[in-house]
């Protein structure tokens, strides 16, 4: 799989301290790339602060974040609100030239999943990659972007979707903001001449924090609850052994990487997972032993109220174990309302399936698998190091 960079290859990479931003501008420098990091969160001399988007990057005792990449001169970070349309016109007349788009970026409303069908959720999402696409066309270095769509562009929040849901069925009749970004980027991609990829990942899985779809955070904060409790950690949802599918968020930031060279790739949509199906119910063991606590039988909770409920004792364990967040809303975002959605919470029998096939995908040459115990088993561990979960063993 070849991922070098063009001769002058500069990637922007739009919500460069999120769930998936993080971790591909970690991919990009790592191929070679000369690199900018947009989000409201990042500072132009590459340390990166904590704003909507959070990753847990390693502090200094100042409080500051480092963050090393900077140091040859191939990485910037850009602190700028892609809703801003002035400020983002501004920040791009000061960058040298794009060439490519990794467009991660994603508006939600508080509270998430009732959201998805907001015409202003969409509105917005779709006005803020216009507000990036724009400058960029205009500069005239820009050659290529990637955008990312989901499950919910096969209609998996509201309906049962084909089984496999694959890539070449017609798209779902229903208002999604992936049809506005879509469009748009069509639009312009063809009076541009621009090379365009669609990515859609299924449920990402990465060392983030406070973000609206990562549920490491969530389950590791429900088992410190627990811990400290003494009630049973067990699994929350739907006690069934529903068959679900995940990304490893470094395998998505590794496609990104792909596409972005790859001619197989252009105009293309693409579903990602690990290579494999697995349960809640059966990974529940492996996450609390991971932990560092006993898994219990299962115990249905809604974790949008149950956790924040329990703030107190959370901020207890961040002060015994000396973690850097004590506040328990920094450390969830919106990722536990997401986290009810994606257990099945308040279900009283099994939701259709929602698979994808990933077929197309390795067919054209982006074969990279994962194992989905050990992508979760890297995962707590990283935010064990980072002092963002504790080691309650």
């Amino acid at each position: 799989m070849d991922t070098t960079p063009p001769a002058r290859g500069r990637v922007l990479v739009t919500g460069g301290t999120g769930l998936i931003g993080r971790t591909a501008v970690d991919a990009f420098l790592a191929a070679g790339w000369h690199v900018v990091a947009m989000s409201r969160g990042a500072s132009r001399h590459g340390d990166e602060r904590h704003g909507d988007e959070r990753h847990g990057a390693e502090r200094h005792g100042d409080g500051r974040h480092r963050d090393e990449r900077h140091a040859d001169g191939r990485y910037v970070g850009v602190p700028v609100d892609l809703r801003d349309e002035r400020a983002v016109a501004g920040a791009l007349h000061d960058l040298p030239g794009v060439t490519h788009l990794a467009y991660t970026s994603v508006y939600e409303k508080p509270g998430l999943v009732a959201g998805w069908s907001d015409p202003e959720q969409m509105a917005t999402n779709r006005a803020m990659l216009d507000n990036v696409l724009r400058p960029l066309v205009a500069a005239g270095d820009l050659e290529q972007v990637t955008i990312m769509q989901g499950t919910k562009a096969y209609g998996a929040h509201l309906h049962a979707i084909p089984l496999p849901a694959r890539e070449r069925h017609p798209r779902d009749p229903h208002e999604n903001f992936y049809w506005h970004q879509e469009d748009l980027l069509r639009e312009v991609a063809g009076r541009a001449g621009l090379r365009w990829t669609i990515l859609r990942p299924v449920q990402v899985v990465g060392p983030a924090y406070g973000v609206g779809y990562c549920t490491p955070p969530v389950i590791g904060a429900l088992a410190a609850v627990c811990h400290r409790t003494g009630q049973p950690f067990g699994f929350p949802g739907l006690p069934l052994n529903v068959p679900k599918q995940v990304a490893d968020v470094r395998l998505v930031a590794d496609a990104l990487v792909w596409a972005a060279t790859s001619e197989a790739a252009h105009g293309e949509h693409f579903n990602l997972t690990n290579g494999e199906v697995f349960s809640w119910l059966e990974l529940w063991p492996v996450l609390a032993e991971e932990l560092g606590v006993a898994a219990a039988e299962p115990v249905a909770r809604r974790l949008a109220d149950f956790l924040p409920a329990h703030a107190e004792d959370w901020a207890k364990v961040a002060a015994a174990h000396n973690l850097r967040e004590p506040d328990l809303a920094a450390v969830l975002g919106q990722s536990h309302f997401y986290a009810d959605y994606t257990f099945g919470a308040g279900l009283t029998e099994a939701p259709p399936p929602a698979l994808v096939s990933t077929v197309k995908v390795k067919q054209v040459g982006f074969t990279e698998v994962r194992d989905t115990e050990l992508t979760f088993r890297h995962v707590i561990r990283e935010l064990q190091r980072r002092r963002i979960l504790p080691r309650l063993s």
